[in-house]
């Protein structure tokens, strides 16, 4: 008798406990970061087509667009971009690339003259202009030459 009185409790907590782990993505709305090239092709050069070659992409999985005004993406040496006013809609993404080149709406570009990600081991990580972490990524292998978070 005790068993069957405890398994609607326990589904309410399951229910609940689904509810408060689902809330931080929630009020993200959905944007994680979706796909890090941390390992450029060919030779370092530091050429800025090598460079551009590093990229982390940020995917808005929700239904609303996002505005990703003043959020930081950074790496575990705190080399940060800060997003100018930029939107993400629904199921969108945006490219952030390490070197030089004109910002669209779906690749942004952090104009450094050194790559920012390592080849062996780093974190990405993405959090709001208040400093709450959105979402982050880690890797410590450079084969392959990317990882999907």
């Amino acid at each position: 008798m005790r068993i069957r009185a405890a398994l609607p409790a326990l589904a309410g907590a399951v229910a609940l406990t689904g509810t408060i782990l689902s809330t931080p993505a929630e009020a993200a709305g959905g944007v994680t970061i979706h796909h890090v090239w941390f390992d450029s092709p060919g030779s370092d050069t530091r050429s800025n087509a090598s460079l551009n070659a590093e990229w982390v992409q940020i995917k808005n999985t929700g239904s609303a667009t996002v505005s990703l005004k003043g959020w930081v993406l950074k790496d575990v040496s705190n080399h940060k971009y800060v997003f100018p006013d930029v939107a993400i809609g629904a199921g969108k993404t945006v490219k952030v690339r390490t070197g030089k080149g004109t910002d669209t709406t779906s690749t942004k570009y952090q104009s450094r003259g050194a790559y920012v990600w390592n080849n062996t081991s780093d974190t990405a990580t993405l959090t709001k202009a208040s400093g709450t972490k959105v979402d982050s990524c880690a890797w410590t292998t450079r084969d392959p030459s990317d990882t999907y978070c």
